[in-house]
């Protein structure tokens, strides 16, 4: 049975609508679905998703909760896990979005600035429940909803997260994410040849041969993949993109 690479769609959320990201950056409302997010959960979990990866932008620049009613509605909404990346700082943040409903936390920024924190979090709900997120830029890692760049090297600061007991790793390469010019593969592998654990690829996918070539070159490295633009604007049969990669074959 061949490995099978997991396909989660990503909803996007600023000032309570969905939106298209560009390098990051929240570009455009996703007219051509419309823009309600919890109508956006339906359709991908009526199109098979087993997981929805949604990021709030408004929690991510302003800390505001302005969109956590609608987080609680799609997590009521589907019957599959939703996992939440955006403006976690704290240990009560966390507590606040888990009694949402949200199935797992993708934590960014605060997990680099203060990783006595994140490893509390961590430590408290556990690995299954906390992944942690790096964006990149020319292998630096970038913070502060990507506008704040390091100088610390990917590869360095990934080991650090697994060594407090991160065993999710989420990996964006800004300068691909919303692009559909292809994903960077050759940076998660290494990712994931460093730390000795699979990671999620954010970013780059745009289209059907990008998946294959994820599925030809690193599966046994990265095991699942974040979509975003390229599912908005129809780049796949949707079914029929879940079936394949579940099934492993790709023909």
């Amino acid at each position: 049975m061949p490995n099978t690479l997991l396909v989660i769609p990503s909803i996007d959320i600023k000032d309570r609508k969905t939106v298209r990201v560009v390098k990051g950056i929240p570009e455009l409302q996703c007219s051509e679905y419309g823009n309600d997010p919890v109508e956006m959960a339906l359709i991908w979990r009526a199109e098979n998703a087993k997981c929805i990866h949604v990021v709030d932008f408004n929690a991510a620049h302003e800390h505001s909760r302005v969109n956590f009613d609608i987080i609680k509605k799609i997590c009521e909404s589907v019957i599959i896990p939703v996992e939440l990346g955006g403006g976690i700082k704290t240990f009560d943040d966390a507590k606040e979005l888990f009694d949402l409903g949200v199935f797992r936390l993708i934590v960014g920024s605060m997990a680099y600035q203060t990783p006595d924190i994140f490893e509390k979090i961590l430590n408290h709900y556990g690995p299954k429940f906390i992944s942690a997120a790096i964006d990149v830029i020319d292998d630096k890692v970038v913070l502060s909803g990507r506008t704040v760049k390091t100088e610390t090297n990917v590869i360095t600061y990934a080991k650090k997260l697994v060594e407090l007991g991160t065993e999710r790793l989420i990996i964006t390469d800004v300068n691909s994410n919303g692009m559909l010019s292809g994903p960077n593969i050759d940076l998660c592998k290494r990712v994931a040849e460093a730390t000795g654990i699979r990671v999620t690829l954010s970013g780059g996918i745009g289209g059907y041969k990008d998946l294959r070539k994820v599925q030809d070159e690193a599966i046994d490295k990265i095991d699942s993949v974040i979509i975003g633009r390229a599912l908005y604007e129809n780049k796949f049969p949707c079914q029929k993109i879940w079936r394949v990669a579940e099934s492993g074959i790709f023909n």
